[in-house]
């Protein structure tokens, strides 16, 4: 079966009833989504699938399959430099310094980057509830909160930014 991941084919030898999370951590070694609850509530082990959040733990490789996953390893983006560009997302995660142990992070990460696609603009309250259902033991959630927020003031920065002439861009 093959498998886009990352904006790379992959093809994996895992049967389309095996569950997305094992394949990605043990046939291809992306470790970044990891196992928590191990049944769809708790959201460290999200992936997006076709930009939405997805609990990898429970997704089977057939239902993903001609769909583009993006794990934690692939959202950062590679400038033309060839330097890597943190998603603002993550950027974001680092000034607010959110993680404690860093369980979640990546869940909580691409839940936030899915949620900031659908609504770039949200209210402290939207956030509050588009995050609601991944879990941090470590009670994060204040600086979760604002990471998330900062990170739709960078995005909202970054579309205006790109909307002006060359010249006043410079």
């Amino acid at each position: 079966m093959n498998l886009r991941i990352n904006g790379t084919e992959r093809e994996v030898a895992e049967g389309s009833s095996a569950l997305l999370i094992y394949t990605l951590r043990d046939e291809l070694g992306m470790t970044g989504a990891k196992i928590g609850c191990a049944a769809g509530f708790c959201g460290v082990c999200t992936v997006l699938v076709d930009g939405v959040a997805t609990r990898a733990c429970i997704t089977p490789l057939a239902v993903v399959e001609g769909k583009e996953i993006t794990t934690i390893e692939g959202l950062a983006q590679q400038d033309a430099s060839g330097a890597v560009r943190l998603h603002p997302v993550q950027q974001a995660f680092i000034d607010a310094q959110v993680p404690q142990c860093g369980w979640c992070m990546s869940g909580q990460i691409l839940t936030a980057a899915a949620f900031l696609q659908t609504n770039p603009a949200p209210t402290e309250a939207e956030v509050v509830a588009a995050m609601g259902e991944n879990y941090c033991r470590c009670g994060c959630y204040h600086r979760i909160k604002q990471a998330v927020l900062a990170a739709a003031e960078q995005m909202a920065a970054q579309v205006v930014a790109a909307t002006l002439p060359t010249e006043v861009r410079a």
